[in-house]
């Protein structure tokens, strides 16, 4: 009998990795498994398998749209295994999707600074998993937190493509030409959770024009934040400046997952009726 799925729960629990479990928790007549038969989605891998075919198809996709829409509930579905699903089975079976990972963070950090490397440390206390990005490998240094990914790229712009959606962008580069650079990308992706870029009400004036020049609308560039930080933290020191852009990371994702409205919880009744 295949474990994959264990070795996997354990690889995305390491990674932070968001995922989905799905359990087959009952059979009614001929299903492909037994109950108890486990399998895990991640966003772009599966592992193990529940028998394959068009169900196992149609749980996949029920998995990653709970990850797309960032839910945190599990949810249970029933499926009859006759022409609907294309299966020639006949019986019927309950699925219980069990969200892995759900509170986990995503964030990029453009930049090794002062500011970044007094940031890192904080952020990676906090139920996050981090890109740090630079072209400077000198800048970063010899011990990188557990849950940091230390990225050294040439061309960081081109990094922001691999990112998940919903990711937090948090820009603070050395250069004022690829942070401009770096705003572009973001904003053109449009399906960032959060974008911060750090500089003054002055910088932000300037790069509101020069993406207002590039075609940017109003309702893009608004959603770039900059300043960014707490507003009544005004400490210029970089262990100030990193509380201050932690603060703001904390409260925007507490706010995010307090508005998951989309996903349907479990009748307790039911998981008992099923013995789970």
């Amino acid at each position: 009998m295949s474990h994959e799925w264990i070795r996997a729960l354990n690889q995305l629990d390491a990674d932070a990795t968001p995922g989905v479990m799905i359990t087959q928790v009952n059979e009614r007549g001929s299903t492909p498994r037994n109950a108890g038969t486990k399998m895990v989605v991640s966003q772009d891998h599966q592992f193990d398998t529940i028998g394959g075919g068009h169900l196992e198809y149609k749980a996949i996709k029920i998995a990653r749209q709970m990850l797309e829409q960032k839910q945190s509930k599990p949810r249970l579905e029933r499926f009859s295994l006759g022409a609907s699903l294309g299966q020639c089975c006949g019986g019927a079976t309950t699925l219980l999707f069990e969200p892995l990972n759900t509170g986990t963070v995503q964030i990029a950090l453009f930049g090794a600074g002062h500011v970044a490397r007094a940031l890192i440390p904080v952020l990676a206390s906090l139920p996050c998993q981090i890109r740090w990005i630079d072209s400077r490998e000198g800048e970063f240094p010899a011990n990188i937190p557990e849950g940091v990914e230390k990225i050294v790229s040439e061309y960081p712009v081109d990094e922001i493509d691999s990112l998940p959606a919903n990711s937090y962008f948090i820009v603070m580069t050395h250069n004022h030409q690829l942070d401009q650079a770096l705003a572009e990308a973001i904003l053109k992706r449009n399906d960032f959770e959060y974008f911060g870029l750090i500089g003054s009400k002055t910088k932000r004036n300037k790069f509101s024009h020069r993406l207002q020049a590039k075609g940017f609308t109003e309702s893009q560039i608004a959603r770039m934040i900059c300043p960014i930080g707490i507003g009544e933290i005004q400490g210029k020191l970089p262990a100030e400046i990193a509380v201050s852009i932690a603060g703001e990371i904390i409260a925007h994702y507490n706010d995010a997952f307090g508005s998951d409205q989309q996903s349907t919880p479990v009748d307790a009744s039911i998981v008992e009726r099923l013995a789970i």
